[in-house]
């Protein structure tokens, strides 16, 4: 198996290389009578995408999705749907020097190690570039779940370097290019990156993904657990390093009688689980945290080898971010809600006889 495709009933495949002439995806399994057009997919698409301000890549999509199968007249048929997005903004000789060389902190070498062979241009399948059709499908994914459960997916920043929001507005986050829940920090993290961008260095950030409104037992007990099946969607998106699921590592200093969300007919009192106990959900909100690495593209020079293997110094010149975390909210959302969509239809194929179990604990915090 080449592993480009997840997902066990709602099975998403992707392809296409960053600078190759289209990107796109085949999203099957997917429950016939979804009303879809191409226009759905905008929003997300330009949550995602690169030159909407000064604090991200230059790079500048159309982003245009063609539906290719899988939709008559304007509703899903339950054959496998068909997406396209045409690369039109690609600058591959940005990357002619760096065809002999292995970028620090790209997977360069290791597509070198494994293939035999690598695409340099943009850094080929390795790019961020293909995670806009894991939005586009996640578009999908939304919909759905939205329309038969009511489930909203959101994700907000949570950190930039040593940076934390101060306040919380779920109402900021869109009205910034920073997806940040404190509208009053935001001309401090604008003149942050404006700084950090003239340096020619990189950092990291934090996301937070919520999934509010999921049901109680979705999720299987041991191998299909939801929040192994979350920790390894969010795992696979480039440039992730780490994820937390609800209190995550921060468990590790709390004290069992604070850890535990103990019950009351009213709802739980803490949700430090993230919304699911032995891999089946809560029906409290599921949470995400995931740590992505500073962005490795520089124009500052480092050491490294060449296809020879021979020492000599790299820059990579382009168009790249300052902080690649800077546009995976929506990367984020759609990985949570896919894997949220396939665990759905896969408890309604075992389970869906089952019906609501007494008593039912509310989803929120009492």
């Amino acid at each position: 198996m080449s592993s480009n495709s997840f997902g066990k009933i709602l099975t998403v495949t992707t392809f296409g290389e960053s600078h190759g002439p289209a990107i796109g995806c085949v999203v099957d399994g997917c429950p016939p009578g979804i009303v879809i057009a191409a226009e759905d997919f905008a929003h997300d698409l330009q949550r995602r995408a690169t030159g909407k301000s000064r604090h991200t890549s230059q790079r500048h999509e159309a982003d245009e999705v063609e539906i290719l199968s899988g939709v008559y007249q304007g509703k899903t048929t339950g054959t496998p749907i068909g997406l396209l997005i045409r690369n039109t903004d690609a600058r591959s000789k940005d990357y002619d020097k760096i065809v002999e060389q292995f970028r620090p902190g790209h997977a360069d070498y290791t597509y070198w190690q494994k293939y035999g062979i690598r695409d340099p241009r943009g850094g080929g399948r390795s790019s961020a570039r293909e995670t806009t059709m894991r939005v586009a499908a996640g578009v999908i994914a939304k919909k759905w779940l939205g329309e038969k459960y009511g489930i909203v997916v959101r994700g907000h920043v949570a950190q930039i370097a040593d940076l934390r929001p101060r306040a919380f507005d779920w109402d900021a986050v869109e009205d910034n290019p920073f997806f940040w829940p404190d509208a009053g920090q935001v001309a401090e993290l604008e003149q942050f990156l404006d700084a950090l961008r003239k340096s020619g260095d990189s950092v990291g950030a934090r996301l937070t993904v919520v999934a509010d409104n999921v049901p109680p037992g979705w999720g299987e007990p041991i191998y299909g657990k939801l929040d192994g099946e979350l920790a390894a969607a969010m795992m696979s998106i480039n440039a992730v390093k780490g994820v937390e699921i609800g209190a995550g590592f921060a468990s590790v200093a709390q004290k069992g009688s604070e850890h535990r969300d103990l019950m009351t007919a009213d709802g739980f009192r803490s949700n430090h689980a993230g919304g699911i106990l032995g891999g089946i959900s809560s029906g409290q909100a599921i949470t995400c945290s995931v740590a992505f690495k500073p962005t490795s593209s520089l124009r500052l020079p480092g050491e490294t080898l060449d296809t020879e293997g021979r020492a000599v110094e790299v820059i990579t010149t382009g168009r790249h971010d300052p902080c690649v975390g800077l546009r995976a909210t929506p990367i984020c959302e759609a990985m949570m809600a896919l894997v949220l969509m396939d665990q759905a239809l896969r408890h309604r194929a075992q389970c869906g006889d089952v019906g609501e179990v007494f008593p039912r604990i509310p989803g929120g915090v009492a």
